[in-house]
């Protein structure tokens, strides 16, 4: 099979943003005197979008939405003004966007971050390589595992979706990409387990970025 595409996570797999949104989270459970977590915890609390993030940190504003608004409101405040403290692309990840570039794959990013973050991170964190597309949630982008926003890329770039490999470090990407008629890859470097990346439905699993390669060639 002929790879021509990417399609890749963000967080946890291009980005380590981990602290940056922990500490945004805590700080705003701080702010409400609910109890705080250590990072590590994040690892199984991030990658279902926001509102998931505030359920999971705070169990307590399950079924209080005036909390869960504040809460959530709070935590947009708070990343705002800290997403770029300690968040840095994963080690190979430069390395693996210059190699795809000069093959001309295209590329393309699609996060359960916000659509307004994601465009920010992307291209501030990343600003020296071009992703042709860039999609993170809105009413307009739907929420993974949905395969609506893959099946758009792959339309945008009239390539087929057999055709895309897609890259991520959640048993929920693995889904998305599964639902979307592409390849799912596990990134080993991410958030998540290899039990719950093989879970998900992907039969490979890569522990550096460069590793990428070896399908692509």
């Amino acid at each position: 099979m002929t790879y021509r595409a990417v399609i890749f996570d963000l967080d946890g797999t291009l980005l380590d943003s981990l602290r940056d949104l922990a500490d945004s989270m805590n700080q705003s459970l701080m702010a409400y005197g609910l109890p705080q977590h250590p990072v590590d915890a994040y690892r199984f609390f991030v990658g279902d979008g926001i509102e998931t993030l505030v359920l999971r940190a705070a169990p307590e504003s399950k079924d209080n939405p005036e909390l869960k608004r504040r809460i959530l409101l709070s935590m947009r405040k708070e990343y705002k003004s800290r997403w770029a403290n300690n968040t840095r692309p994963y080690a190979g990840i430069a390395e693996l966007l210059d190699a795809l570039t000069k093959r001309g794959v295209k590329m393309a990013v699609y996060s359960n971050k916000p659509h307004d973050f994601t465009e920010l991170c992307v291209t501030r964190l990343l600003p020296e390589w071009r992703f042709g597309l860039i999609y993170g949630v809105s009413e307009q982008n739907p929420r993974k595992p949905d395969p609506t926003v893959p099946l758009r890329i792959a339309k945008r770039f009239e390539i087929e979706p057999k055709h895309f490999l897609y890259l991520g470090d959640t048993g929920m990407d693995m889904k998305t990409a599964l639902a979307s008629g592409m390849v799912p890859i596990g990134a080993l470097w991410g958030f998540r387990s290899k039990e719950e990346l093989l879970a998900g439905g992907t039969k490979t699993v890569i522990d550096h970025p460069m590793h990428l390669m070896k399908l692509i060639e």
